[in-house]
């Protein structure tokens, strides 16, 4: 019987302090059973995004600890980036991997959620498909207005449409609010561009996503990337089924097009699913009935 595998990529809110995100690193290292996949510090979103493996206890584990230091070191009424947060530990998600469901993932996002509420005093926001509410599925919805807009209306009105899933109705004095979700992999990929002009970032990152019409399962953001003079338009793919990463890359090179802007590079952030790479080759080969059990490595894995 093959092994209960969960993916939790948690993300905080550190990208410059070189201890602080090295010690959060090791507390999640430090739970026997987990492997640490990667972890990626960005300064200019002053954002550490973790990846990790392991059977579910262990990675329930690892995702409390991790957030119960992070609580202690990074201090929300400090904390300015790019990047859209809302707290010390911003998000935790689960993500079955390998002989776990979508609906154990979703009780692990409850069993922490409630851990993290009760023991920490953090205000726990549930999302995905752990979401209680149809409000609270999509991320965006949960974290608009980010750390100080939120602070606002919870302060304001506790009991009101920021009540939280878990935890007091009262401010965690530095940590913020803590969003824990289940969710399938989820591809970070990123398009940079050849301007220091973040407009047309912004205006080809809302033409991409799906809330403003774009593509399907595709938020995306326009970022100044400081360190490279360059913009970048920041996507999350959530389903790369649905939409996968040649048609993301596509689109937004044909909108830099449009604004006689030249694509410099690409990237991918963390992990991402072997299928979704394959099946990127697959277009920009034509291969002709090219599947992904070719791939020497992922017969291997077997």
């Amino acid at each position: 019987m093959a092994k209960k595998i969960v993916e939790c990529v948690p993300n905080f809110s550190e990208g410059k302090d070189q201890k602080k995100i090295d010690a959060i690193v090791a507390e999640i290292k430090s739970v026997p059973g987990i492997t640490v996949l990667s972890s990626l510090a960005d300064a200019d979103h002053n954002r550490l995004d973790v990846s990790y493996l392991g059977e579910p206890e262990a990675v329930k584990t690892a995702a409390f600890a991790a957030c119960k230091l992070a609580s202690k070191l990074i201090d929300m009424e400090k904390h300015h980036g790019q990047h859209p947060r809302m707290g010390a530990t911003d998000v935790i998600p689960f993500i079955p991997i390998q002989g776990v469901t979508m609906a154990e993932c979703v009780e692990l996002a409850n069993d922490v959620g409630q851990k993290i509420g009760d023991e920490l005093g953090i205000p726990v926001y549930l999302y995905e498909s752990a979401a209680k509410t149809p409000s609270r599925t999509n991320l965006a919805d949960v974290r608009r207005g980010e750390y100080e807009g939120i602070k606002t209306e919870f302060q304001t009105n506790p009991n009101g449409p920021r009540k939280p899933d878990y935890g007091p109705t009262t401010m965690h004095p530095s940590a913020g609010f803590t969003g824990v979700c289940a969710r399938m992999p989820l591809v970070a990929f990123n398009v940079n561009l050849a301007t220091t002009d973040v407009s047309i970032a912004k205006a080809i990152a809302k033409a991409v996503r799906e809330k403003d019409g774009g593509l399907k399962c595709v938020k995306a953001m326009g970022f100044v990337i400081k360190e490279k003079g360059i913009v970048q338009v920041s996507m999350n793919l959530t389903n790369y089924l649905e939409t996968p990463i040649f048609k993301a890359f596509e689109a937004v090179k044909a909108e830099a097009q449009k604004h006689g802007v030249q694509v410099i590079e690409s990237e991918i952030i963390g992990m991402v699913p072997l299928q979704a790479l394959s099946d990127t080759a697959d277009f920009y080969l034509r291969l002709e009935k090219f599947k992904s059990d070719q791939v020497i490595e992922a017969r291997l894995i077997e």
